[in-house]
């Protein structure tokens, strides 16, 4: 693969990557060392792509499997911010919402936290990066079926909690 190639194939998938890795790392410098190292990998590797039927896929793969080694090398402490699910700009918004808004984003990071890693993974994919059922087969190896019962049990434990912790259920 020459350089041409690569750009063409491979560029335009940097921001899935790096959604990929913040996701894991919740660190904004991290996931873009991390998304660089991935990309270096691939360069370093581009003879052998060609085999591959996904690029794509090989790279969400290896960007999830970087993330998993570095937290585990260093025990990393997840941080949330709530500031990627947050985009609030705009005059027509009250700092009322703007402040229940942000508190709502950093209830769902939260709960997103406290999915097992499969879970929310799959739900990454799925409902931010809006993969289709058989590119997550791809990238994570569970079948489809499998990705379907991972993807509900999440949704419902999301809502779930989401209604718990919010009381919503105390004024039936």
């Amino acid at each position: 693969m020459d350089l041409q190639a690569f750009k063409q194939r491979i560029l335009p998938v940097q921001g899935r990557l790096f959604r990929v890795a913040q996701l894991f790392l919740r660190n904004r410098e991290e996931a873009e060392d991390a998304m660089q190292d991935v990309l270096l990998r691939l360069w370093t590797n581009r003879q052998q792509l060609e085999s591959y039927q996904s690029l794509e896929a090989l790279a969400v793969k290896m960007t999830k499997n970087l993330c998993l080694d570095r937290l585990k090398a260093h025990h990393h402490q997840k941080i949330s911010s709530g500031d990627d699910l947050l985009d609030v700009a705009g005059s027509d918004v009250s700092p009322y919402r703007q402040v229940e808004l942000a508190d709502s984003a950093g209830l769902m990071h939260r709960l997103m936290d406290a999915l097992p890693e499969p879970q929310k993974l799959v739900l990454h994919l799925r409902d931010v990066e809006e993969y289709s059922f058989e590119e997550i087969e791809e990238v994570t190896g569970y079948s489809v079926n499998n990705i379907r019962v991972m993807l509900s049990r999440a949704r419902q434990r999301l809502r779930d909690d989401y209604v718990k912790a919010n009381n919503y259920e105390a004024g039936r």
